[in-house]
């Protein structure tokens, strides 16, 4: 299966009540199931052959003791700005899939957009890796960076908001 149809499929399934979908063909393997508000979803491509490589899991989100001391980094913008702009003028740029959330281009390099960044509907404002693919995602509106939703490396879920934007 190609990714867009993967990526279509998700998106079915996404808007229906189904919680669970497998597909079976000669070479691959794919399950998409629906997480509970307490987990999160990781998709690996699994050969019909029977032997497991990455076999998907779902994995729930209860903070250990070590995920809990360590430092959370600092909201991007204080909740009361982006309050003050009215909601029929925020635009909420989502992720298309579920990834890896990148906000530079190399780990060395600043990060596409920060608050207060100026963006066109073309202008790339993180990357969302999945399936070692590097997925560009770009602002779809022109207008300012309000508040980043999301933490650099942080799974991400398809639909989850990543950056609220002031329309222009």
């Amino acid at each position: 299966m190609k990714l867009d149809e993967i990526k279509e499929l998700i998106k079915l399934i996404d808007e229906t009540s189904i919680h669970e979908l497998e597909i079976e063909n000669e070479h691959t393997r794919i399950t998409i199931r629906k997480p509970n508000r307490t987990e999160s979803l990781i998709v690996n491509s699994v050969p019909a052959s029977g032997a497991v490589f990455n076999q998907p899991q779902i994995v729930p989100q209860v903070p250990d003791a070590a995920a809990q001391q360590l430092p959370q980094a600092a909201p991007q913008a204080p909740a009361e700005e982006t309050a003050s702009v009215p909601a029929d003028q925020l635009h909420q740029i989502t992720s298309p899939m579920v990834g890896t959330f990148y906000a530079a281009p190399a780990p060395d390099a600043p990060p596409y957009v920060t608050v207060g960044s100026k963006v066109t509907e073309k202008t790339v404002v993180c990357i969302v890796e999945a399936m070692k693919l590097m997925n560009e995602i770009e602002a779809e509106v022109k207008g300012e960076i309000v508040e980043i939703l999301v933490e650099n490396g942080q799974l991400v879920e398809y639909g989850q908001p990543l950056f609220l934007v002031k329309k222009e």
